[in-house]
C-alpha cells in the first residue's frame, strides 16, 4: 500500500495537492550549467556478479541473455523551445533575462507532447507490441512484464497492469513497475536478464511510457507569478527540457536466438548522499532541480564506475557506439571529456526530442539499431537521480 492510498480510492499523482513543492538542499542558486535527471540500477544474484570490500561498483555479467528487439514511439506533436519563451515572455522581461535559453544552454530545439486522446501508457503499450512483433514473440510466451517509466497517473496499481491488460499478456506473466527515475528501463533490462539466466523466464517485455506534459503546465504557472525569481526560473529549467515519448525491448534467451544481441553485462554506482539534488513530486508539486550539482556529482559517479569497471576487466574505450541518456550539450561534452570517448559515437536526440526521461535512452537505442551491424559493440550509458549510474554491453 502507498502513503498516498486513501479507503481503497483512486489518488491521481499528477493532479494531487501538495502542501509545498519541493527544495533541492543544498542548491546552487542562480547560475550552473544545464539541470539534468537522474536515477538507479539493481542486480541479481543469480548471474555472474562481482563485489567485495575493494569495490564500489556492483558488475554483473549475464550468461544467457539476448536483446531481440527494441522499437520506440514518438509522441505526435511536436513542441518548439520557443513555444516556452513566449509563455515565459513576460517572465523573462520582467527578470532581464533573454530568450531561446532552453535552446542555447540546453541545445533542445523542441520536444514531442502526446495528441488528443494519446498517453504515455497507451505509448509504451504500442512500442510492446511493436517490439513483441519485430522479435516474433508472441504474447503467451512472455513471462516477465516491468514497466520502467517515471510517469503515473496514480500511486497504484501499478502502470504495468494496464499495459499487461492492453497486450493481452498471460495470467502467468509477472508485471511490476520499476520506478528509478531515468533508469528504470536499463533496471529492468538488468532484473530480466539475471532472471533469463536463472532460468526463471524465457522472455521478458520491458517498457516505458513518459508524458511530462502536465508538470511543464506547473513549472510555467510557478514561473509566471508576478513574484518569481531567477533562481526559480534555474530551479524549473530542467522541467521544460523533458519531452514526452515510448520505447519496449524484448530480451530473451541467447541459446534460443543465436540471431539477438547479446547483453553481456552490466556495472552500477550507487551515490545517494546526493539524493536531494533532484526532487519531483507530483504534478500539481513540480519539479526542482540543483543543476550545478548534478552535472558535478553525477559525472563524478559515472567516472568512478567506468574506471573501477576496467580495473575489473571491462574495456569500453573503443565501443561503437555509446548511447547515453539524453540530457543536454553540457551534459554530453562533460562525458566525452571526463572518459575521453568518441564524440562521433554518441548518437544525439535530445535536440529534437528532448529529455524523455527513462524512455530517453532506449528510444535513442532503437533509433541507432538501424544502423548497427552485426558484431559491433554498444555501451549504454544511464544515469538517475538519486543518484546512480548504470552502464550496460551489449554485443549487436
Amino acid at each position: 500500500m502507498t502513503g498516498a492510498h486513501s479507503g481503497g480510492c483512486r489518488v491521481d499523482q499528477r493532479t494531487a495537492a501538495r502542501p509545498s513543492r519541493p527544495t533541492p538542499r543544498g542548491a546552487a542558486a542562480g547560475s550552473g550549467p544545464v539541470p539534468t535527471i537522474f536515477g538507479s540500477h539493481l542486480h541479481h544474484t543469480t548471474s555472474s556478479r562481482r563485489h567485495d570490500s575493494l569495490t564500489s561498483n556492483s558488475s554483473i555479467r549475464h550468461r544467457n541473455s539476448s536483446l531481440l528487439s527494441v522499437t520506440r514511439v514518438e509522441a505526435e506533436e511536436v513542441v518548439p523551445s520557443s513555444w516556452f519563451d513566449d509563455q515565459l515572455a513576460d517572465t523573462y522581461r520582467r527578470l532581464r533575462m533573454p530568450r531561446g535559453l532552453l535552446e542555447r544552454l540546453a541545445g533542445i530545439r523542441e520536444r514531442r507532447g502526446w495528441a488528443e486522446g494519446s498517453s504515455f501508457d497507451d505509448g509504451a503499450a504500442r512500442a510492446g507490441r511493436a517490439a513483441l512483433e519485430q522479435a516474433g514473440v508472441a504474447p503467451e510466451q512472455i513471462g516477465l512484464l516491468i514497466n520502467g517509466s517515471v510517469t503515473r497517473d496514480n500511486f497504484e496499481p501499478a502502470v504495468a497492469v494496464g499495459i499487461h491488460h492492453a497486450l493481452g499478456l498471460p495470467r502467468h506473466a509477472l508485471n511490476f513497475d520499476m520506478t528509478n527515475a531515468c533508469l528504470g528501463f536499463v533496471n529492468g533490462i538488468t532484473v530480466a536478464s539475471s532472471m533469463i539466466d536463472a532460468g526463471a523466464i524465457d522472455y521478458a517485455l520491458i517498457v516505458c511510457g513518459e508524458d511530462p506534459s502536465p508538470w511543464h503546465e506547473t513549472a510555467l504557472r510557478m514561473l509566471n507569478r508576478p513574484d518569481s525569481t531567477r533562481d526559480e526560473v534555474l530551479t524549473q529549467f530542467a522541467t521544460l527540457t523533458l519531452g514526452s515519448g515510448a520505447a519496449a525491448a524484448v530480451i530473451g534467451r541467447a541459446d534460443r536466438h543465436p540471431e539477438g544481441h547479446r547483453i553481456l553485462g552490466s556495472v552500477s554506482r550507487a551515490g545517494t548522499e546526493h539524493k536531494d539534488l533532484c526532487i519531483g513530486g507530483d504534478a500539481g508539486q513540480g519539479m526542482a532541480t540543483d543543476a550545478t550539482g548534478l552535472l558535478t556529482h553525477g559525472l563524478k559517479l559515472v567516472t568512478d564506475a567506468w574506471e573501477e569497471a576496467h580495473r575489473e576487466g571491462w574495456d569500453w574505450t573503443d565501443m561503437d557506439a555509446y548511447v547515453t541518456h539524453q540530457i543536454s550539450t553540457s551534459h554530453t561534452n562533460a562525458i566525452v571529456d571526463a572518459v575521453g570517448i568518441d564524440r562521433d559515437r554518441i548518437p544525439l536526440t535530445f535536440p529534437y526530442w528532448g529529455n524523455v526521461a527513462a524512455a530517453a535512452l532506449p528510444m535513442t537505442l532503437a533509433l541507432q539499431a538501424e544502423t548497427l551491424e552485426p558484431g559491433q559493440r554498444v555501451l549504454c550509458m544511464g544515469v538517475g537521480s538519486g543518484l546512480n549510474t548504470g552502464l550496460m554491453e551489449i554485443a549487436w
